[in-house]
């Protein structure tokens, strides 16, 4: 099995090279007029400047947290060493993606003048390096743990790999509540100080929050959902591979059933590697998928849409052939790729659910949109009630994923249905980056004065940017609710409260009853942490807000000149405070969401931290998608 390692090994840096052929695509491209490079490397030095106070901020909390985790007992060197290197991996994904976003801009701008397969062309290569750079060092990064520690005992493996896990989910917390905030904030401050009070364009250059606006594109929904995604991508796997440790050495049943015709040794095995290598064909498949994103010179928006799709959905039937050939290989039963198939359909199928409810062509938006002529009282009903709404389909498929796992699977199926999901990551993650890069574009044509055909051109990339942005969090969403209760289900089996029987059924104790007082506390709690750090983080979006639009009324004011045209705006102002605001406001959701699972451990024990976690995860799954 050494040299399945390999294989895992090589994707991952065909992958690279790949990242790297698109990035010296992007950048051989024409940069625009010295107006749209202005504009654009002022977009890109706030980015950047955000991403770097922000970095430097985690850097002091992830180096606090490995000097602990060396002192705890039985982890030592080693876990904090593997934690060390999910954040460093983490923070090299979010970098690298969102660098080459600020990069395609000005250049989506500056090729949509000529048509829009041109902009397409470099909006999505430009997307498409963060998420194959996510999946190539998601892939590369659990082969290098491999490498270094494959000796160890399975169990002393076992604390080190969710160490790698935690790194990646403590710098992609950061990110996705720092990126969120400046995004949101800087978003909302910019229309309702342009827009509605001063009744000027969107995206205006008399705005001074315009530049804000743009660089929250980037730092929330490209690093903040690339680091989010490779902490899903990475701990999917290990959560796959810990139950092959802490559920194969007391279920015969995993190698009797599941590899049948191999030997325990190489049951086990195979089924510890089958995550990693239906990853690496999810990754060819989506290389694959984005290469054949792509449309002729005369274009219109449904041509647009069906490119990205024929893109997405050419890579999720590729990962399900892959995925075939893979078991059949490993001499795995047919229940197996049944498990891994019921995940990935589950996935493909949210991404249209959301697509629907999102979509400007289908009946939930036209209904909002109708609304609107009775005033904003009923616009806000209306949205709020087709966003809970629009929370039936993911959930049930999501049921149903699960259902069709276990029973074909056991627990191994539900964190396989996981991997399945998220298998097509590195070109469902393209088409949601695309969208920031298709937005730029329309802020940087407006601001630099170009003529009104092409900021129609940018408006049609950017609306299909909204959709696929939209579809891309929905499937972010469901993968991390299949990924988490995978981890559960791990972390139930590891602390020796829930067990397997010689046919694959979870024995449960009865402490861990629903009807058991501490599981009940653990619900109750762990139900109430979405909608406390939800209204944390929306109180800390208004806070940023209106301490933009004070700044853009202080400009008006102070500074001649602005709002005639002559003078220009002090853009790096509004820059500053929405960034200095989002990375104080950041801290007290995220240590909320640190320390609350450690102190229900300690105080109220095992059984209620597995009862917090599950009523965590129900309504954080059904909040992430109405909102």
């Amino acid at each position: 099995m050494f040299d399945l390692v390999w294989i895992c090994v090589i994707v991952g840096l065909i992958g690279a090279g790949v990242v790297g052929y698109f990035v010296r695509y992007v950048l051989r491209q024409d940069q625009g007029s010295e107006k749209i490079r202005e504009i654009s490397g002022a977009i890109k030095e706030g980015g950047l400047a955000f991403i770097h106070r922000e970095y430097r901020t985690l850097g002091i909390v992830v180096a606090v947290v490995a000097i602990i985790l060396v002192f705890v007992p039985d982890l030592g060197w080693r876990v904090a060493v593997a934690f060390i290197f999910g954040a460093l991996c983490s923070i090299a994904a979010g970098y690298a993606g969102m660098n080459m976003a600020l990069r395609s801009n000005g250049r989506t701008c500056a090729a949509v003048q000529k048509g829009l397969n041109q902009g397409l062309r470099i909006a999505f290569r430009g997307g498409a390096v963060m998420g194959l750079t996510v999946v190539s060092i998601g892939i590369i990064g659990l082969a290098v743990l491999y490498f270094a520690w494959h000796g160890l005992p399975p169990r002393e493996f076992l604390a080190i790999i969710p160490a790698y896990g935690f790194g990646a989910s403590l710098v992609a917390l950061f990110a996705r509540v720092g990126g969120g905030i400046f995004t949101k904030g800087a978003d909302a401050g910019s229309d309702l100080v342009g827009k509605v009070e001063a009744g000027i364009p969107e995206d205006d250059p008399r705005n001074a929050a315009v530049i804000a606006d743009n660089v929250g594109d980037n730092v929330g929904d490209v690093c903040g959902m690339g680091a989010d995604l490779l902490e899903s991508y990475v701990e999917t796997v290990i959560a796959t591979m810990a139950l092959c440790i802490v559920g194969g050495v007391v279920a015969p049943w995993v190698t009797g059933t599941l590899f049948p015709t191999l030997s325990a040794d190489a049951a086990l095995q195979a089924a510890w590697w089958l995550p990693m290598l239906i990853m690496a064909g999810g990754l060819v498949a989506s290389i694959i998928g984005c290469f054949l994103v792509r449309v002729g010179e005369k274009v219109e928006m449904g041509a647009l849409l069906g490119a990205l799709r024929r893109g997405t959905l050419s890579a999720t039937i590729l990962t399900a052939i892959f995925g075939f050939l893979i078991i059949y290989f490993l001499h795995a039963s047919l229940g197996v790729f049944w498990a891994m198939l019921a995940g990935l359909v589950a996935g493909a199928l949210m991404g249209e659910s959301t697509n629907y409810f999102t979509s400007y062509a289908y009946k939930p938006t036209l209904e909002i949109s109708e609304a609107s002529t009775s005033g904003a009282g009923p616009i806000i009903v209306r949205g709020f009630a087709n966003g809970m709404m629009s929370t039936w389909p993911p959930v049930v498929l999501i049921a149903i994923a699960i259902g069709v796992a276990f029973h074909f699977a056991s627990f191994y199926g539900v964190a396989l249905a996981a991997v399945g999901m998220l298998s097509t990551l590195g070109v469902t993650l393209a088409t949601d980056a695309y969208g920031p890069v298709a937005d730029n574009a329309g802020g940087i044509t407006t601001q630099a004065g170009l003529p009104p055909e092409v900021r129609e051109r940018t408006d049609a990339l950017d609306s299909l940017g909204n959709t696929t942005a939209a579809t891309g969090k929905g499937f972010a969403i469901g993968a991390a609710a299949m990924n988490s209760l995978g981890l559960i289900l791990a972390f139930a089996m590891a602390v020796g409260i829930v067990t397997v029987s010689s046919t694959g059924t979870l024995i449960l104790p009865p402490e861990l009853s629903l009807l058991s007082t501490p599981v009940i506390i653990g619900v109750i709690l762990g139900a109430l942490m979405p909608p406390v750090f939800c209204a944390m983080t929306m109180k800390s979006v208004g806070v940023t807000t209106s301490a933009i639009i004070e700044e853009v009324r202080r400009q008006w004011r102070e500074i001649k000149g602005i709002m005639e045209g002559t003078t220009r705006p002090e853009y790096g102002k509004c820059v500053d405070i929405a960034t200095r605001i989002a990375l104080k406001e950041m801290l007290a959701p995220s240590i909320m969401t640190i320390v609350m699972p450690i102190l229900v451990g300690i105080i109220l024990g095992v059984y209620a931290l597995a009862g917090f976690l599950i009523g965590a995860l129900a309504t954080g799954f059904i909040f992430a998608v109405m909102l």
